[in-house]
């Protein structure tokens, strides 16, 4: 059962956001809440299980992708590595007319993120199970999407060629990272360039309700990815470009 209180963290977060916090919206939001906490004692899906944490540290963290205004209706977008749905499902019930692919290496998650899908009634996702180095070799998937995304836990140079051999010239890779990130930039510049892209700006976000600060590094298609990327699974993360 939610708490008032937090249900008007989650309202007013969104609102800090700008961010409609429709009461459907909400209900939604709090019912996924559930779903993951629920296969979360037979899944490893978050450590984060106390329901103002997942407010803030999941719901408001993922909705801080559509603050950046690149998300738009009507718009093809692939979550790489989504693993318990972040930020993918919250980003589709916030906002209507989008066309989301989940990404995500572990059968088990696909079939948790499937049950979610369902149970929200939540319209255009696909989920499909897979390493990001082969859906960007293939035909189904590269250079397909507007907005490519990820949480993953990688650094950018790894990051990047996970994921902007998905995206179409033109489109644009959101990564999201913490507070620290000038180093890892620099290491990635490379990376970028040879995959086709360029950094459009970085946006800084305050969680609403909690000290925690990241950033999005905003990275524009700018041109194809040369063929040879990604390289076959396991190569991009043993061998980065530098």
């Amino acid at each position: 059962m939610t708490s008032l209180e937090n249900r008007k963290i989650l309202i007013d977060g969104l609102l800090e956001l700008g961010i409609d916090p429709a009461k459907e919206k909400v209900d939604k939001l709090i019912a996924f809440k559930e779903i993951m906490l629920k296969w979360n004692e037979k899944v490893n899906l978050t450590a984060i299980t106390e329901e103002k944490e997942i407010f803030i540290k999941h719901f408001l963290d993922s909705a801080t992708c559509l603050s950046t205004g690149y998300i738009k209706e009507g718009m093809r977008i692939i979550d790489v590595g989504t693993g318990a749905g972040f930020p993918g499902i919250p980003i589709m019930i916030l906002k209507n007319g989008l066309k989301m692919t989940l990404l995500d290496s572990l059968n088990k998650r696909i079939k948790y993120l499937n049950e979610a899908v369902g149970k929200l009634g939540l319209g255009d996702i696909t989920t499909v199970h897979g390493r990001a180095e082969e859906a960007g070799s293939s035909a189904a998937h590269r250079e397909c999407y507007h907005i490519v995304l990820s949480r993953a836990v990688a650094s950018m140079n790894v990051l990047c060629e996970y994921c902007l051999p998905l995206a179409e010239v033109g489109g644009y890779f959101l990564c999201q990272k913490g507070p620290d990130i000038e180093e890892e930039m620099r290491n990635a510049l490379t990376a970028i360039k040879t995959l086709g892209g360029t950094v459009k700006e970085v946006k800084e976000y305050k969680l609403p309700f909690s000290d925690i600060r990241h950033n999005i590094i905003i990275i524009e298609k700018v041109s194809a990815t040369p063929t040879k990327y990604p390289r076959k699974p396991g190569k991009p993360a043993a061998n980065p470009i530098k």
